[in-house]
């Protein structure tokens, strides 16, 4: 096993913006040893009362075959191009079989990998749901402690749980085909309601004119749903990332939102609740730890599985006896 450094070298590998030791942080935050979750604990604490408040953090999602990874490496082109010191967190599904991941994205990013201004971090989803990886949340605080302004979070795709990604981010962004099928029917209402905007991808050829039709029918479903209550109303934007056209257009409609959010308080009332879910989420997971790691629990846990497998016993009399003092 690699020998660990001091808190020291990664604080001040952070503060100075050092990519290898950002890449080496993030590697403690994911990793599942006792000593390198209290190392990283460390770290976060030591760079936290550093980080800055002004970082926009964007959560991209769609439909397979949307084409996030291409939209993501022309966005993120046109970010760099602003001058933007751009992170790109990108979440690879992971098998269920072997417990591998492909964790390519490098490669389908391969001009903005070399982008001097830009880091691209593939990490494995696991079993974590809505295909956001364990540590995104830690992943992203050391990136902005490292001077990264705009950090992207691809995900694996829509699911039932895609509200994790919503639930970390500043900015949620949903991206749609044309012409693929009975739009509004295939596309969960309940994504659709947390999505900040909608963009429908591949505006370019013979596709253009789907797109605009396409842009009309969300447009209109979108004024069916009930206002979100922050005074912002999603928008539906057409764009291409193989000729980037509609690009700069995504980047101003989300500046747009985020001047919005902050001369309403929206935005930091948004961050505080997130941190305020994080908590939970990471003590619901504490409490879990410490009741399944008890001693006997796992033959105790055994028992009542092979109980209730046999219909012996109900699923809710075995829950009493499993909590029961």
């Amino acid at each position: 096993m690699r020998q660990r450094q001091p808190p020291s070298y990664y604080i001040n590998g952070l503060r100075a913006g050092d990519r290898l030791v950002l890449s080496r942080a993030i590697t403690l935050v994911e990793s599942q040893l006792p000593s390198d979750q209290l190392l990283a604990r460390q770290v976060l604490e030591g760079v936290l009362p550093h980080i800055p408040q002004t970082s926009v953090r964007v959560g991209i999602t769609g439909v397979p075959g949307v084409g996030k990874s291409t939209f993501i490496e022309t966005f993120g082109t046109y970010l760099t191009g602003l001058g933007k010191q751009l992170a790109v967190l990108a979440i690879d599904p992971t098998s269920q079989r072997s417990g591998g991941s492909i964790l390519g994205d490098k490669t389908r990013m391969e001009s903005l990998s070399m982008d001097p201004r830009a880091y691209i971090r593939p990490s494995p989803a696991g079993d974590s749901l809505g295909g956001v990886a364990h540590r995104t949340r830690e992943t992203m605080l050391l990136c902005e402690a490292a001077g990264f302004d705009v950090i992207l979070i691809e995900t694996v795709g829509v699911g039932q749980s895609e509200t994790l990604v919503h639930g970390m981010v500043d900015f949620f962004l949903l991206l749609m085909l044309a012409g693929a099928g009975d739009e509004l029917q295939g596309m969960k209402r309940g994504i659709m309601e947390l999505a900040d905007a909608l963009a429908i991808t591949k505006a370019d050829g013979d596709n253009t004119n789907a797109a605009k039709r396409a842009r009309v029918e969300y447009q209109n479903a979108l004024h069916l749903f009930p206002p979100t209550g922050s005074g912002w109303q999603p928008p539906v934007l057409t764009c291409s990332a193989l000729t980037g056209t509609g690009i700069g257009g995504v980047w101003a409609m989300i500046e747009r939102h985020q001047t919005i959010f902050q001369q309403s308080g929206e935005r930091l009332r948004h961050r505080q609740t997130q941190s305020l879910d994080w908590f939970r989420t990471l003590l619901r997971q504490q409490i879990e730890q410490q009741f399944f790691s008890q001693s006997g629990m796992a033959e105790r846990l055994e028992q009542l599985e092979s109980q209730v497998r046999l219909g012996t016993l109900l699923p809710t009399q075995a829950v009493d006896q499993l909590i029961r003092p």
